[in-house]
């Protein structure tokens, strides 16, 4: 029997609705790529609940820590296992892409429904394509939106960019997605793919494109070792922000709060929410995966680092403030 000590995230919630006590009770066993005590998650998590209306919950989670080992903590991925195996969930809910990966292909055409949110990559990428038992939210960044609200808050021409990615397979599917947008609108050139292994080797990167590129794109800033383990991807975005003279975006309010220039966000409740949707017809009104498949979420929203944009002089119109979500400081200094 696996131990849950300390060191095991587990959480078991209990969600009642007074709207209608004599609600089903279902077991739903959570499995998070990362942790989740990371905003993207909980967002996630929360929107789950919330989209999935009035039935009686009990809710466990497993956080697979993909942010501090990448692939997963291997104790944690058995744990999940041995719930499932155990517990005899209704349903089991997954966040992002390595629970994807990791349990979903465990329990692929099995009799226990699976859900999904915030995944970048298809299904088809870890042999789901064609599984029965299995559907959800995917996530798609937006991309070219972002690219125009990063130019039309920078004074100078915003032209080439390079983009910074970690060694995460995750990353792949948005590569070739932004290279297919790029074709396509013409508004951007990505000049340079930078995949460091290294936190020394990311720094030595940005400080050599300071003069080669107009902006960039900071994406995968989780994986970079130093020391034998990663850096914690906050300094990374906080060093970045203190020797980077360049404007720079992302996709992820996360980012932005931590100092990014701007983002048109993708929406971590929203992802939830469908998914909880989702489920919700799964257990509530008996809809079988298979007859729904996987939906993307649309809605976007600017997202500000005005911290950020002080440090790089620049000066954003009042207009483009008011319908933004608005960092007036960076992280580190509240």
């Amino acid at each position: 029997m696996l131990s849950r000590g300390i060191f095991v995230f587990l959480v078991l919630l209990q969600v009642s609705f007074s709207a209608n006590a004599a609600a089903e009770t279902f077991r739903i066993l959570n499995v998070n790529s990362y942790t989740a005590e990371w905003s993207w998650t909980r967002e996630q998590i929360d929107g789950f609940i919330e989209g999935i209306g009035n039935p009686g919950l009990e809710l466990r989670t497993v956080d697979l820590d993909a942010k501090n080992m990448s692939g997963g903590r291997p104790d944690r991925i058995r744990l999940a296992a041995e719930i499932a195996e155990t517990w005899k969930p209704h349903l089991i809910f997954l966040t992002d892409d390595t629970a994807l990966e990791k349990i979903g292909t465990l329990y692929a055409d099995s009799p226990v429904p699976v859900v999904f949110s915030g995944i970048d990559g298809e299904p088809s990428d870890y042999g789901l394509g064609e599984v029965r038992n299995m559907t959800g939210a995917v996530e798609r960044e937006h991309f070219t939106g972002t690219i125009r609200l990063l130019k039309s808050i920078s004074p100078g021409e915003i032209r080439r960019i390079a983009v910074i990615l970690d060694s995460s397979p995750t990353w792949d599917r948005v590569r070739e997605r932004m290279e297919e947008e790029t074709a396509r609108c013409g508004i951007i050139e990505i000049a340079e793919w930078i995949r460091p292994e290294t936190f020394d080797e990311f720094k030595t990167s940005m400080l050599r494109i300071q003069n080669t590129v107009d902006a960039i794109g900071v994406l995968g800033i989780f994986n970079f070792s130093d020391g034998g383990t990663f850096a914690d991807y906050g300094e990374v975005l906080r060093w970045t922000a203190e020797n980077s003279s360049l404007p720079d975006f992302s996709f992820w309010s996360s980012r932005v709060e931590r100092g990014t220039l701007c983002a048109l966000m993708v929406s971590g409740t929203e992802q939830g929410r469908l998914a909880g949707k989702i489920a919700g017809r799964i257990l509530v009104e008996k809809v079988p995966p298979s007859a729904m498949a996987a939906e993307q979420t649309t809605t976007a929203h600017p997202v500000i680092s005005l911290a950020r944009a002080k440090k790089l002089g620049i000066g954003i119109r009042s207009g483009i403030l008011l319908e933004s979500t608005v960092f007036p400081r960076f992280i580190w200094d509240k």
